[in-house]
């Protein structure tokens, strides 16, 4: 094996070839005729590039690492520049990348999203309805289809790119001349020009036009929740595809629940003989009246539940709980006959105390009747 082309990029033997390119981007950015114009130099240049000829190609360098130069025989001591030569690594190693190689941009551009709100009863959020929406939105000119062209004529290709949407430029630097390109200034990038837009859109192949939506809520929904619809927002520039459309979801306050997740909160309030005695009451539900048992002794801030009956669970079965927060009512002004029997009552259950007597500490008589009917 005459050369070591391994040495010559100073790269190990099982170099990847990620590691072979920065190399060979390292030494060509020193080595370059045009940096460095010294003949010894250039010959060392010409090695450089051979040995990353040899190395990034895989076939080439399989066969070097079977002892075969890929260049012996073949005129490699003159150090030509073959077909192989890598022009575009070079000018990676000047510039960054290669010269650009893009095509026109389309004038079809994906339109934008929108958002709407919509305001929902309670009910509606827990099981869910259908709802129409008005949407102000772009939509595809009927008059020219979304081409932006006026009828009868077609966009003409941009004489200053001739269709290829860039410009290149050409400049001297110390490198040598540099080629840089553009996107072109008359045009835009987009290689044609519209020089009779559609008098109806303007050239933009779209118009403003109101819309209405039926929309979808599923069960479960809360205040503030997004519901996507995909493809139902504005069209794009040029007769471009849809955005999306987000539906943002506004609960109303109810006057008698307080959602909290999937449960539902309410309050009642109970006389305080019925909370001692027990009682029957109707509750108002999201499924209409229900009638609760309250039992004897029931105290002030008890939870009583009922199961199902709060909100559905958004994508999934099953609903939430309706939890009643009791509230005991203790009467704040009595006539004589309802003295006479609470404290009949107290004397029964032998916690009477002459009147003015109460020291700190002690409980009072409404306190005392409390806990009387709680039993203790």
């Amino acid at each position: 094996m005459g050369r070591d082309y391994y040495a010559i990029l100073g790269v190990r033997r099982d170099a990847t070839p990620e590691e072979i390119k920065k190399a060979y981007r390292r030494l060509a950015r020193d080595l370059h005729p045009d940096v460095n114009p010294d003949p010894a130099t250039q010959e060392r240049f010409k090695d450089v590039t051979q040995a990353y000829e040899v190395l990034s190609n895989p076939e080439k360098r399989r066969m070097f690492d079977l002892g075969a130069d890929p260049f012996a025989g073949a005129g490699a001591a003159g150090g030509g520049f073959g077909a192989g030569f890598p022009f575009s690594d070079i000018m990676d190693a000047f510039f960054g990348q290669a010269q650009s190689g893009r095509s026109p941009r389309s004038r079809a551009r994906r339109g934008r999203n929108a958002t709407v709100r919509v305001e929902l009863d309670l009910a509606e959020a827990a099981f869910g309805t259908n709802r129409e929406v008005t949407v102000n939105t772009a939509v595809v000119c009927q008059t020219c289809s979304g081409a932006g062209t006026a009828q009868g004529s077609e966009p003409e290709t941009c004489d200053m790119c001739a269709g290829r949407g860039e410009v290149s430029q050409v400049s001297r630097t110390f490198l040598g001349q540099v080629m840089t390109t553009r996107a072109c200034p008359q045009c835009g990038g987009f290689g044609t020009i519209i020089r009779n837009p559609c008098p109806d859109c303007s050239g933009d192949g779209r118009v403003r036009k109101s819309e209405t939506l039926a929309v979808p809520i599923p069960a479960g929904v809360e205040d503030g929740t997004h519901i996507q619809l995909a493809g139902e927002g504005e069209v794009g520039p040029g007769g471009g595809p849809k955005g999306d459309l987000f539906v943002e979801v506004v609960v109303r306050p109810h006057p008698i629940f307080e959602r909290r997740g999937d449960d539902l909160h309410c309050t009642v309030t109970l006389p305080m003989t019925a909370a001692a005695l027990g009682t029957a009451i109707t509750v108002e539900t999201l499924d209409g009246p229900e009638e609760v048992d309250i039992r004897p002794g029931t105290q002030s801030g008890q939870v009583i539940p009922l199961y199902e009956h709060g909100t559905r669970h958004l994508h999934e079965s099953g609903r939430g709980d309706l939890m009643i927060h009791v509230t005991v009512e203790t009467p704040s002004k009595l006539d004589e006959e309802q003295e006479d029997l609470l404290k009949k009552l107290a004397e029964l259950r032998g916690e009477n105390h002459p009147p003015g007597k109460f020291t700190p500490g002690q409980q009072g008589f409404f306190s005392r009747l409390r806990d009387a009917f709680q039993g203790r």
